[in-house]
């Protein structure tokens, strides 16, 4: 296991963080997992073993049990909490009423207190928003995650989900205003998905914006299990849950690359989606997510994953993005302005 750092920051994260959307199984997130505490606890300890020591969660995740489960894992495994980095998420709904949702002075500093007694913490060390709130204006979204660092109770703060627009204007405010700024981005990102790449992978290299991937298997269509020729129901997750969108046509293209060279490689197809997201520069941490221990055991094994050149440069060609307006134009008008 690799240690990143953070974006900009000192603070070292494992290439491979543990996602938690599987640990519960209330409310929409029953589609995606239902892990109880015993499976929960075997989770995090395999994976704490194998040195990942970055967690993320949310409060949204099964209405608040996820951050529960994974809270009490912690303590039955006797982990030490200063050992782990602890991500989590303020922005869905948590509760009937008008103000129980959004990124509201109000809302954010509420859950982040629940999140911390759910999780049973005195402090979050990556507090993230979860998406854009249209109603809320930056200044009392930043200005609240901001009393939130100065208070000890986080000790960084990231976004997820936003436009590159929105998420530049969010960095402008708080480096005018000197106050916390975001240090990640947490975002879809896939082989079979690199929209990411248009925009907001080159503005988180030039604000060295520390990237963490969610999805990195496309909602299980790069899990191994389909194929162009069974392109039916294949046992996965997104048999039930179709999600995220996926260009199918590219991906089974993809795919029909990475069947043959997985055998090859006596690898997986989900191994080598994950290993080529961690080759990418941009990228921090890969969030992992599993059902069952032999997911998380398959998945472990990506780090070990090597490409030859060409191999990369097949990879490349399979899933590049097809040219679009501005950038097709800046590459021909770039000339000899390049360093």
């Amino acid at each position: 296991m690799k240690y990143n750092l953070l974006g900009n920051t000192g603070l070292k994260v494992s290439e491979l963080c543990l996602g938690t959307m599987t640990f519960g199984g209330k409310g929409w997130a029953k589609a995606i997992g239902t892990l109880d505490q015993p499976a929960v606890d075997s989770i995090v300890k395999r994976s704490v073993d194998a040195g990942i020591n970055f967690i993320d969660t949310a409060n949204v995740y099964s209405e608040g049990w996820s951050e529960e489960l994974t809270g009490k894992a912690i303590r039955n495994l006797g982990l030490t909490r200063d050992d782990l980095i602890i991500a989590t998420k303020v922005r869905g709904q948590m509760g009937p009423g008008p103000n129980d949702s959004g990124l509201t002075r109000k809302h954010i500093i509420q859950q982040a207190e629940a999140s911390m007694k759910r999780l049973g913490i005195d402090y979050i060390d990556l507090y993230q928003t979860h998406s854009f709130d249209p109603l809320t204006p930056w200044e009392e979204t930043l200005g609240a995650l901001d009393n939130l660092v100065n208070s000890g109770k986080v000790r960084y703060i990231g976004a997820s989900n936003l436009a590159a627009w929105q998420f530049m204007k969010a960095l402008d405010y708080s480096a005018h205003n000197r106050i916390a700024k975001y240090v990640s981005l947490q975002a879809y990102y896939s082989i079979a998905g690199r929209d990411l790449e248009r925009e907001l992978v080159p503005l988180m290299i030039d604000q060295q914006i520390g990237l963490m991937v969610w999805s990195p298997l496309a909602g299980g269509l790069l899990g191994g299990k389909y194929k162009r020729e069974d392109s039916g129901k294949a046992g996965s997750r997104r048999d039930n849950f179709d999600f995220p969108p996926v260009n199918r046509d590219r991906a089974y293209d993809i795919l029909d690359l990475l069947h043959p060279m997985a055998s090859a490689k006596k690898s997986s197809v989900a191994q080598l989606a994950l290993a080529w997201l961690l080759k990418q520069p941009a990228v921090s941490s890969v969030i992992i997510g599993a059902n069952k221990m032999e997911q998380l055991e398959d998945n472990l094994k990506s780090t070990e994953v090597q490409f030859s050149a060409d191999e990369l440069h097949q990879l490349e060609e399979v899933s590049k993005l097809p040219p679009e307006y501005p950038g097709w134009m800046l590459e021909f008008t770039k000339g000899n302005r390049t360093k």
